[in-house]
């Protein structure tokens, strides 16, 4: 309608006023910031709610390690990142800061272990391979303990048994370490049972406390009975019984191990705890031996060398041992103005006991058998090694001796040893031998030597002259034989006629022998006609 008004009736109309309608609610642009905040707050919640500890680790050194990407791992499975590495104040170690997941809290408790996985090369074999390719990361050893803790020092090398696998640790006391070393095995009938984890000297420091772990369920097997030994290397042993050689498996040879089992004579007793303290013998056999009660000492003098016997060697009677060389030394024995030897020796009695022998009264029946002639006497065990051991025998032709019940310690009287009598006699043999005049025997030789050389020289000459004066007869004779032999072979041809004229004769001779044949048997028939002659002849 403004459009049908002239102009001058639009100059007097107002201009309109646009009013908006107010609404209570925001605008959308203040919606997205909102959004934004509340999606944050959440996600700073859900963090919060979500992060785990964060604990610190002190480690020798931070080779192989990288913060924001070494892994903390249990199991292969993440639990965990290096936050932050820095050194530590007296600068010796480095300290990693790791923050742990929520579901890995338990992990941060007194009793964990941490250490770095990396390639190593040790006893128990070869580790860590893996990361060759991924690279180190941090290993856990999840503890048990209920005590939370935030600081840790890391272990310098692995576990070798971690808290996760079943058995027992017991104590074991040594004299020295031998050949032994944390991840050395340990076997039970030379099957692998466990392993060293640790061990350290003891307080006064005159042996070594070593920490074993026997899993399940071969722990069973340790009882209060049970008797442990250095298994390690390869036993080698050169004594009076032989040369011997001893080894568990191939992989002592190398690293070490021990060995334990009970007495096979013992009855079967209860299971050891665990923490069972125990003493590591030398070997086998002085851990399987049977407690010899209080040991009788005696002394043995000895007039001849004693190369070859050694303190431990075996006191042996008839095969059965009955002690051991404690001891040997030298005296000098003023009345008869030589040296002696005494060799002091532990002789247990009670190996004598299925023998019928009382032992509370070893010197009397001592006495008797020294009266009945026992001696000692050294003897060769072995002629490869040439080791000696000191042999108890009767010898009823000894010569009698004295033995004093109340002396300490005992003496028990010696016999010179074969081999030594052996060497006596060897040596009167070489006097003799000695003795004999070899150069005038040598020089009897020469002279029949040259006497024969002077007649094997004639003998030449004479060969030589009757090759040379007698051989060309002997050569005409042959000579004369071969025309010999010739002319008896013509005569005896089959063409000769000396060959047909002994045939006609021969032939005429038989025909003789025939005729004298039939006269015979006719004389035979009719003998009277020797007197009165053939019927035919006499009609």
């Amino acid at each position: 309608m403004t459009d049908s008004l002239p102009p001058s009736d639009l100059q007097d109309v107002p201009d309109a006023v646009v009013t908006r309608e107010r609404s209570w609610l925001p605008s959308l642009v203040w919606l997205i910031p909102v959004v934004a905040a509340l999606v944050g707050l959440s996600l700073v919640i859900k963090a919060v709610l979500e992060q785990g500890p964060t604990i610190t680790i002190s480690l020798p050194t931070a080779e192989g390690l990288e913060a924001g990407k070494t892994k903390v791992k249990y199991k292969d499975v993440d639990i965990g990142v290096i936050k932050t590495i820095t050194l530590s104040p007296d600068r010796r170690r480095v300290i990693a800061s790791v923050d742990l997941r929520k579901e890995a809290e338990t992990f941060a408790v007194s009793d964990s272990r941490f250490w770095v996985v990396k390639p190593r090369v040790g006893t128990s074999g070869i580790s860590g391979l893996g990361t060759l390719l991924s690279g180190a990361y941090i290993g856990v050893d999840a503890g048990k303990s209920k005590a939370a803790r935030k600081d840790f020092v890391g272990l310098d090398v692995p576990p070798v048994v971690t808290a996760d696998v079943p058995g027992r640790k017991f104590t074991l006391l040594a004299d020295d370490l031998g050949s032994l070393d944390i991840g050395s095995l340990i076997y039970y009938r030379r099957i692998e049972v466990g392993q060293v984890v640790g061990y350290n000297l003891d307080e006064q420091g005159k042996g070594v406390v070593l920490r074993i772990f026997v899993k399940a369920p071969y722990d069973r097997f340790v009882t209060g009975n049970t008797r442990f030994w250095h298994a390690s290397g390869v036993d080698i042993q050169l004594d009076a019984g032989g040369f011997k050689v001893n080894t568990q498996s191939l992989a002592t040879v190398v690293s070490g191990g021990i060995a334990f089992q009970a007495p096979p004579e013992d009855d079967p007793v209860a299971q050891a705890p665990a923490g069972a303290v125990f003493t590591l013998a030398a070997d086998q056999a002085g851990a399987l031996k049977q407690a010899d009660g209080k040991a009788l000492t005696m002394v043995a003098y000895f007039q001849q060398s004693l190369r070859g016997l050694a303190t431990g060697a075996p006191i042996d009677f008839r095969g059965v041992v009955l002690g051991e060389v404690k001891s040997i030394g030298i005296e000098y024995d003023r009345a008869r103005q030589d040296f002696r030897m005494p060799v002091t020796l532990l002789i247990y009695p009670e190996r004598l006991r299925g023998s019928g022998v009382k032992v509370g009264s070893e010197p009397e029946f001592l006495a008797a058998l020294v009266k009945r002639g026992l001696r000692a006497q050294l003897r060769t065990g072995s002629f490869l090694t040439g080791q000696l051991y000191v042999a108890f025998d009767f010898f009823p032709k000894a010569p009698a001796t004295t033995f004093d019940s109340r002396r300490r310690p005992l003496v028990l009287p010696t016999l010179q040893g074969s081999l030594d009598e052996l060497q006596s006699a060897v040596a009167e043999i070489v006097n003799k031998v000695q003795k004999i005049p070899f150069d005038q025997i040598g020089n009897n030789a020469n002279d029949t030597l040259v006497t024969l050389n002077a007649t094997l020289k004639n003998m030449d000459q004479l060969i030589k002259r009757v090759d040379g004066e007698l051989a060309p007869e002997a050569k005409a004779a042959l000579v004369e034989a071969r025309k010999a032999m010739g002319s008896a072979a013509d005569t005896l041809a089959v063409d000769n006629p000396l060959q047909q004229d002994v045939r006609s004769t021969l032939s005429e001779l038989s025909k003789a022998a025939q005729s004298l044949r039939v006269l015979t048997e006719y004389l035979e028939r009719h003998p009277e006609s020797l007197l009165r002659g053939k019927k035919e002849d006499s009609e």
